[in-house]
């Protein structure tokens, strides 16, 4: 917002009281006095109309109170009587940006630098509406502009560091936010976003004390406190941000805030305390697809598989569905599907597709031609599916009567936990592979056990700090005589084996494992597949094989509570913790069964 420093009044040849008055509400404006400042204008508008001054900074002050109609008309007013006032042409670009008119904005902050091409705030506001259309790199001209004119501009450092960011430039950006601490080290905007940046280049520490420090700055920061507790709540510390999110919602009770702190409360196991914020946040915002998202896993881990997947139907951010979504094509919600043709689109993690592929059979036995639309690493497995018409990557080509996403189908088609269609095997593995590889693994020992190990999932996946484990937590397991081990970890965590005792490390073939297809073939040939929850446990399930899955305490929807079975794999057992990352009792009991022959 631009201020000029002196007013002058003399175009309007005004009394001295008019002068009084306009000069009496300027400067309570320029104080931050805004409620004190508005009857001052309205007085001086009173005795002259057409005071161009009064109405442009009476304008300004409607649009600092939020009122941005009635700002545009005001200073809309002063610019029918002077159009050569750069200042009122920015700010009036500000009221139109606040309406969402941003070509309107443009046009203004255009003929404001038209006007007076080193006008700073001009072009800084007119970078902000060219990023707020995703023209990042012109934004950053605009930007880069009103620092030359006018080099200790902290806004234009702050927007000019945020621009970068968003375009993976995050070293520029820091630099940016550097130069405007240096500035005005007291702002807390500028540690708020040097804390995100540091963020995405996975600079915890120091995003964590950047967060911190703009919540020194301001302790009334609900959006730092927010990300604080992201932040933490992703390196495990889910009490802390649990506190952090409290306090977020103390400050703004919105929808956004109330799901954070109820997914942390989630995350420690408080399932009864966490639903009261996500239906709290369904009151204020019935569409808001976060809350029903973690109300629909909260539902579905209690096993109230009717209400969960009605609100699991609702998850969808609107970016989210869009970019799976068939266009000309109806989602299928349940309609009769005899002698139609649909398309069943894959979506989220890998092992939410080897779960939820055991739903082709049953749309085919409810009379549709399915085509499957897969990532194209699991192309392979899903082509051998009973019942899958075709299968493919990439843009849909073909005419269909529907299109469904793969984990609505149980909605649609009306899941209980009785009602699980969990007949397996429904995923094969290429038989000419399962035979290459049986040589290899006979070569273990007729007389061992032949078992597959996974200790680690995705480090992206946001509870992978608890359900993952690391190799040397099951180095008990090693010590059994009458197993053979193969390794199925892949990613980082196979950096694990290096210092491993030898019973894990003899028979790792994970190099030769280019695909899920490869890791099927060789699970064929093993007795069982003791895992964390990941998609390689999901995979060995749905091809039929015993599966040992070892479980944080604040474990999946899927898995329900408290249950060492699951409805959907008749061939799996589940281990939990009951403490919190405590793998060593989970370790022994797996120790214990083996010992004792069981499978």
């Amino acid at each position: 917002m631009e201020y000029p420093s002196r007013v002058d009044s003399s175009q309007t040849s005004p009394s001295a009281h008019l002068v009084s008055l306009f000069n009496t509400a300027f400067q309570a404006h320029q104080a931050g006095q805004l409620e004190a400042a508005g009857p001052f204008y309205r007085e001086a508008l009173a005795i002259d109309p057409t005071h161009v001054d009064a109405l442009h900074y009476y304008g300004v002050l409607q649009h600092q109170l939020g009122d941005h109609e009635s700002a545009a008309r005001l200073i809309s007013a002063a610019l029918r009587i002077d159009r050569n006032n750069a200042a009122c042409w920015s700010n009036r670009g500000l009221a139109a940006a606040a309406l969402g008119h941003q070509e309107e904005a443009m046009i203004c902050y255009d003929q404001a630098l038209r006007l007076q091409p080193d006008f700073a705030d001009a072009r800084n506001n007119f970078g902000v509406a060219l990023q707020a259309q995703g023209a990042l790199e012109v934004a950053i001209e605009q930007y880069r502009l009103a620092l030359s004119a006018e080099p200790a501009f902290v806004d234009a450092y702050l927007n000019l560091g945020t621009a970068l960011a968003k375009l993976g430039r995050y070293d520029e950006a820091l630099a940016c936010y550097r130069s405007a601490s240096s500035l005005d080290p007291h702002l807390a905007e500028v540690h708020f976003n040097a804390g995100n940046a540091y963020n995405a280049q996975g600079r915890h520490t120091e995003a964590i004390a950047s967060f911190e420090q703009a919540l020194a700055l301001r302790p009334q920061y609900a959006e730092a406190h927010i990300n604080l507790g992201s932040l933490i709540g992703k390196l495990g510390d889910y009490a802390g941000a649990e506190s952090q999110y409290r306090r977020a919602v103390a400050l703004k009770p919105n929808p956004t805030n109330l799901v954070c702190l109820g997914g942390s409360l989630g995350a420690q196991g408080r399932l009864d305390e966490e639903e009261g914020f996500y239906r709290h946040a369904l009151e204020l915002d019935p569409h808001y697809a976060d809350a029903h998202q973690n109300l629909a896993w909260l539902l579905l881990k209690r096993g109230d598989y009717k209400q969960g997947w009605a609100e699991f139907a609702k998850r969808w951010r609107k970016s989210d569905y869009e970019a799976i979504a068939v266009p000309g094509v109806a989602e299928w919600r349940g309609e009769p599907l005899q002698g139609r043709r649909l398309l069943l689109v894959g979506e989220q993690g890998f092992g939410d597709h080897f779960q939820f592929l055991r739903y082709v059979r049953v749309l085919e036995q409810l009379g549709a031609t399915v085509d499957i639309c897969v990532r194209e690493p699991l192309l392979p497995l899903v082509e051998r599916i009973p019942g899958v018409h075709r299968a493919f990557s990439g843009k849909p080509d073909g005419q269909y009567d529907f299109w469904v996403p793969m984990m609505s189908v149980p909605s649609c088609v009306g899941t209980e936990l009785s009602t699980i269609p969990a007949e397996v095997p429904y995923l094969f593995a290429e038989q000419t592979k399962i035979k290459a590889w049986r040589k290899r693994v006979d070569a273990a020992g007729k007389s061992k056990r032949k078992v597959g190990l996974v200790w680690a999932g995705s480090p992206t996946f946001g509870n992978d700090r608890y359900r993952s484990m690391t190799l040397a937590d099951l180095n008990v397991l090693s010590e059994l005589e009458n197993v053979a081990w193969f390794p199925l970890q892949k990613g980082i965590a196979h950096d694990q084996l290096a210092g491993a005792p030898d019973a894990f490390r003899t028979h790792d073939f994970t190099a030769d494992l280019k695909s899920f297809d490869d890791t099927a073939a060789l699970i064929m040939n093993l007795d069982l597949v003791i895992a964390v929850d990941t998609g390689v446990a999901h995979l060995a399930a749905a091809l039929g094989k015993p599966v040992w899955v070892l479980l944080p305490a604040n474990s999946d929807w899927r898995w329900l509570e408290a249950r060492n079975d699951t409805p959907w794999y008749p061939e799996m057992k589940l281990f939990r913790q009951t403490l919190l990352g405590d793998w060593a009792t989970v370790v022994n009991r797996v120790s214990e069964e083996l010992r004792s022959g069981s499978l």
